[in-house]
């Protein structure tokens, strides 16, 4: 689960992390208000669950509190496109104000687990305020990592090493350091699956401030974060998504014109594959789950072909704890209550599939039943186009 940079910075601040003084905002005249009680010129950044901000014009800076009520008026409601976003972009809803600070460099602090390692990895760099990906690119070497023992977390000695590597000096090594034990102490304490603050900022009095801050938690975690979980914004997330999660279902919407409906990550994720091998285009991943119910599968159903680019529908089935009569069942009742008029190629096999197969064909339904994966890809492709 995504949050808000406001919001990230809220949990950091409850572990140490140094950030600055600001207020969320929702209408200009908040902006303004929030700028007046905040004493000195601000910066106001469109709230979204995307990077490359203020490249996209949501992020600005304010030298008074009236231009701060000016310039939150023209970025509430407008669509941020950023690389992120991708083209059809983001309704900024929400604002952060914020103090500005006298700025000396620009750093980067993450973590996120290595599964080379299977452990979490803490990286910094001296070439903060950029794309990290970017870094690692171009300049590997200036991505400093340090592997985090579980149960003893980020010790003092790494985060020392860590801050002397990126060529602080002793005063603003200390305070640097500080904050990084901190960080991966809220990224433990979250469940977090992803921590970061880029920029890391150095100001020109030495202290050190989280300018940015970008956390997503462990939705498998969730359920003994209450707290966390009210900090989900729905507005931000896909429809057909939020309604997949209402029943379990993990879906997640692709921009292709196939709909994948099966069971198993991993099979889901050779679905897909296949079906890009075969000349077609994903238009979700969508994994039903082992033990998925006839009302599962229907739910499932409903929200792929609510995708108005669905084409044509895969449904890619080993029947396991889901059996293939169940699978079958669950299908036959989603077509005749949704009167689906697209494509539909199963591909079945394991327990009862004999009688799934026997389902479908009694249905009087226009079902395609394949016998392989790569037939079943390369016949909902070519009924797709």
């Amino acid at each position: 689960m995504k949050i808000h940079e406001y919001q990230a910075k809220a949990i950091l601040a409850r572990y140490g992390v140094p950030v600055p003084r600001g207020e969320v905002v929702f209408t200009a005249e908040e902006a303004e208000a929030a700028a007046r009680r905040i004493g000195s010129s601000v910066v106001v950044k469109a709230q979204i669950h995307a990077g490359g901000r203020g490249k996209g014009g949501g992020v600005k800076v304010a030298r008074t509190p009236e231009e701060a009520g000016e310039i939150a008026r023209g970025m509430l409601g407008m669509r941020l496109v950023t690389h992120q976003t991708g083209p059809e972009g983001r309704i900024v809803q929400r604002l952060l104000v914020e103090e500005t600070l006298p700025i000396e460099r620009e750093l980067y602090l993450g973590i996120t687990l290595d599964r080379a390692q299977a452990k979490n990895v803490f990286m910094a760099s001296s070439a903060g305020g950029v794309e990290i990906e970017e870094v690692a690119r171009s300049s590997p070497e200036l991505l400093l990592r340090e592997p985090i023992e579980p149960g003893l977390g980020l010790t003092a000695f790494q985060a020392r090493k860590l801050a002397y590597g990126m060529g602080l000096a002793a005063e603003a090594a200390r305070g640097a350091a500080a904050a990084m034990i901190a960080l991966a102490q809220a990224y433990e304490a979250a469940d977090a699956s992803l921590a970061e603050i880029n920029p890391f900022v150095l100001t020109t009095d030495g202290k050190v401030y989280a300018l940015d801050a970008k956390i997503n938690l462990d939705d498998n975690a969730l359920w003994r974060h209450k707290d966390l979980l009210e900090l989900r914004d729905l507005n931000e997330e896909d429809p057909l998504e939020v309604e997949a999660s209402k029943y379990n279902l993990n879906y997640i919407k692709l921009d292709g014109n196939v709909g994948c409906m099966v069971n198993g990550a991993g099979l889901a994720m050779a679905t897909m594959d296949i079906i890009k091998y075969a000349g077609g285009n994903p238009a979700n991943f969508l994994d039903v789950g082992g033990g998925a119910s006839a009302e599962q599968i229907r739910n499932a159903f409903r929200i792929l072909i609510s995708d108005p680019n669905v084409k044509a529908v895969l449904i890619n089935i080993f029947g396991g704890i889901l059996r293939c009569d169940t699978l079958a069942t669950g299908v036959v009742a989603a077509a005749r209550e949704l009167e689906i008029r697209i494509p539909i190629v199963v591909r079945m096999e394991g327990t009862n599939v004999e009688r799934g197969r026997e389902i479908l064909r009694e249905s009087g339904l226009n079902f395609t039943v394949a016998q392989t994966m790569r037939d079943a890809a390369e016949k909902v492709v070519r009924l797709a186009q």
